[in-house]
């Protein structure tokens, strides 16, 4: 039915549509251990930590300001875990 106009066409018969089976949820739940947890897969550079004076520390790039704008660096320290930032 159109909701403009109430315009109602009658349904084809030779027109079948296909039944949309449910998805059944996975049973399974993945454990991940304390080894993995701990894996870094960040790159480490060599920059002081403004909380603890460590010159370790992960880092990342972000796109927080407009595309033709320069992105912004993140840094997570390897020994306390503060996360900082540089606007480049």
């Amino acid at each position: 039915m159109c909701p403009k106009c109430g315009y109602e066409k009658p349904a084809d018969a030779s027109i079948t549509i296909p039944k949309v089976s449910s998805l059944k949820p996975q049973n399974q739940i993945i454990v991940i251990g304390k080894k993995e947890q701990k894996l870094q897969t960040l790159p480490t550079v060599t920059i002081e930590c403004p909380k603890c004076g460590n010159n370790q520390a992960y880092t990342w790039q972000v796109q927080t300001r407009g595309a033709d704008e320069s992105s912004t660096q993140f840094f997570r320290c390897t020994k306390c875990g503060y996360t900082f930032r540089e606007y480049s």
